[in-house]
């Protein structure tokens, strides 16, 4: 049993009169004891944000929603959006240097550190903007456990974790020498530095692969009119003419021109689609939709004993498998299961595949080019949810890829998933460092950094 002994003093000298159990935990009560500070990152940030909404831009842009952000890497992911089809959450104007962090479920710490003008942010972000510290060692602190729990104290909802932007911007700022945060700041540009190493990595295995296949400069084009014959209709069985577009018609016939020949996903690899019970008392790594990102990496998985798993769990991945998602608005959720994922479960919402003609790296390529990503869509039915089945995603044609290649492929996809590694573990050196110097002090952080040899 934990419990506090509190003063009424000080609950009446708390934010907004706070008297609930959960405020006073002794966790919370500790963290705030941890460091005493004048300075609150409000004192520290601009408080004018434009927004949409008084200042409309008529123009795409990409935007950031919360579930796009990594919680334990510096990447993010936009979605791109047309003039007129704006998001109603689509709020802030961010610039290249904010930092951006989630009101809603703050024991998650989803912030990011952006990295592009003119990308709109939600309203559910605090958007921070300083130029009077660091913005990489503001990032690096908003990592912290110590942040983390500040905002988690703050939560103020009962059925819906969530902050106001005003509990972001009244946290106290731990603000270190000059020295410190600038060693800060430099593991942080590091980490995203290798971030983009291993863009550049996989982009570089994607086009290895459309070179392959002649594709390389292609890009599909979307005509209103076009001809099909009956015959191709009853075979396909589908009457809808997105399914009978050219373009599709176009990359098959890429495919199918494939010098080492070419045959169907059904024939080249192993479907796993039996479900598996899980065991109630049994601990699971869980994979959704959520988890997939980027290139290709599986991150941020919840261990929930099997009792307590959601009843879409019921797909056992082992290590080498590729998954994909089966529905329509997430089909660049692609994901290679590696050793630290082998025997975890993920949701029904993915297809599992154990390629048995291309290595998993080659395979995996395959599904997130545009090649393969336009052949799931093409493959996708339905009225309300729309989605791959398993007779569609079995008829898409693979290419039989020469080994040499498919052995470039692979050596590229590995070299992106170590570099994401290497910033995740910087990233996290960054926040450790500062979390050491909020609970000891500067110079044992800076002893800590030097025994790594990470500056």
């Amino acid at each position: 049993m934990q419990y506090s002994i509190v003063k009424h003093s000080q609950i009446k000298s708390s934010p907004d009169l706070r008297m609930d159990s959960e405020y006073w935990h002794p966790e919370f009560i500790q963290n705030a004891l941890l460091f005493s500070s004048q300075h609150k990152i409000s004192d520290f940030v601009d408080p004018n944000i434009q927004n949409i909404k008084s200042s409309p831009i008529n123009r795409t842009f990409e935007y950031l929603e919360i579930s796009g952000i990594s919680l334990n890497g510096c990447e993010y992911q936009l979605t791109r959006v047309e003039p007129g089809s704006e998001p109603d959450r689509a709020h802030h104007i961010l610039q290249r240097g904010d930092v951006t962090v989630s009101t809603v479920r703050p024991n998650r710490n989803a912030v990011a550190f952006i990295q592009e003008d003119g990308i709109v942010g939600s309203s559910g972000l605090a958007v921070l903007r300083t130029n009077k510290v660091e913005p990489a060692y503001l990032f690096a602190f908003c990592k912290t456990d110590y942040f983390v729990k500040c905002l988690m104290r703050a939560n103020k909802a009962s059925m819906y974790p969530a902050v106001s932007k005003k509990d972001v911007l009244e946290t106290p700022l731990l603000v270190p020498s000059d020295h410190f945060r600038s060693d800060i700041a430099l593991l942080v540009k590091k980490a995203l530095y290798e971030n983009q190493k291993a863009n550049a990595s996989f982009n570089s295995a994607q086009s290895l692969l459309l070179a392959e296949l002649g594709l390389t400069d292609w890009q599909p084009k979307y005509q209103l009119t076009f001809i099909k014959n009956y015959s191709d209709i009853k075979q396909s069985n589908r009457i809808d003419a997105e399914y009978h577009q050219p373009k599709y018609d176009e990359i098959v016939n890429a495919v199918q021109a494939c010098s080492g020949g070419w045959d169907t996903l059904g024939n080249l690899v192993n479907l796993k689609a039996k479900n598996y019970q899980p065991k109630g008392e049994q601990e699971y790594k869980y994979i959704e939709l959520a988890n997939v990102r980027g290139n290709g990496e599986v991150i941020d998985c919840m261990t929930e004993k099997g009792q307590n798993l959601p009843t879409r769990a019921r797909r056992i991945v082992s290590k080498g498998d590729v998954i994909v998602s089966s529905i329509e608005g997430s089909l660049d959720s692609v994901a290679l299961i590696d050793k630290e994922y082998d025997q975890a479960l993920c949701s029904t919402g993915f297809h599992v595949l154990d390629s048995l003609a291309l290595n998993s790296e080659t395979l995996l390529v395959f599904l997130k080019s545009m090649v393969g990503q336009l052949q799931l869509k093409k493959g996708c039915s339905g009225t309300i949810l729309t989605a791959i089945n398993k007779d569609e995603l079995t008829r898409i044609v693979l290419p039989k890829i020469k080994e040499e290649t498919q052995i470039k492929i692979q050596q590229k996809a590995l070299e992106a998933f170590n570099l994401k590694k290497q910033s995740k573990h910087l990233l996290e050196c960054a926040k450790r460092a500062v979390e050491i110097a909020i609970e000891q002090d500067e110079q044992a952080a800076i002893q800590w950094l030097d025994r790594a040899a990470l500056i």
